[in-house]
Parts: structure tokens; sequence; C-alpha cells
């Protein structure tokens, strides 16, 4: 199953990508930044295309779970700040829908 592997890459990229603009912008880092950013957004962009979802609208849905506990864990691992419990019951609730949202039964 790729789904997994392919919406968490698809999160780190995007954070990473993101992280570059507010590090150049809010940190007061090199606009040189950017240029990894740009890749990683690029990145991210095509690995959200490899979602099974039949359409775009639920393939972005279910992703916005991932992406939520992905951030998360970036606020804890790349910026040294551990979620409180009320930040994972909500990344919990979220990852829950996702996978309704992705893993459905529907009819074809």
């Amino acid at each position: 199953m790729l789904t997994v592997p392919v919406y968490v890459a698809a999160a780190v990229a995007e954070i990473a990508g993101c992280f570059s603009f507010w590090a150049w912008l809010r940190l007061g880092k090199s606009p040189l930044w950017l240029f990894p950013g740009l890749v990683s957004l690029a990145a991210f962009a095509w690995l959200l295309t490899l979602s099974p979802a039949a359409f775009a609208g639920r393939a972005y849905a279910a992703y916005g779970g991932v992406y939520i506990a992905a951030s998360l864990a970036w606020l804890w691992l790349a910026e040294g700040f551990r979620p409180d419990r009320w930040d994972l019951i909500g990344a919990l609730l979220c990852l829950g829908g996702a996978a309704i949202i992705l893993w459905a039964p529907r009819a074809a």
C-alpha cells in the first residue's frame, strides 16, 4: 500500500517548502532558502498526483489529515516544541477522517 508513504512524503515536501519561505520572511534567512523550497513545493504537487483517489478534491481532503499530523511532527522534530495532548488528539481525529475519506467503500 503506497498511499500512506506517498502522503507522508508529500507532507514533508510541502512543509519543508513552506518552511523555506517562513525562514526567509520570519527568521531573516537568506533568499537563497527559496530555491530548495520551490523545488520541494513542486515535489509536493507531483507526489499528491500519485494518490489513488479518483478525484483531486478527495485526494486533497484525505491528504489534509496527514498534513496536520506531519505538521505537528515538524513542530517537535524541526522546531523543538513538543505538541501537547490536545494537538495529538486533534491529529488523531484528522487522521481518522482522512482514512474514512480515502478508504471508505464506494460504488464504482
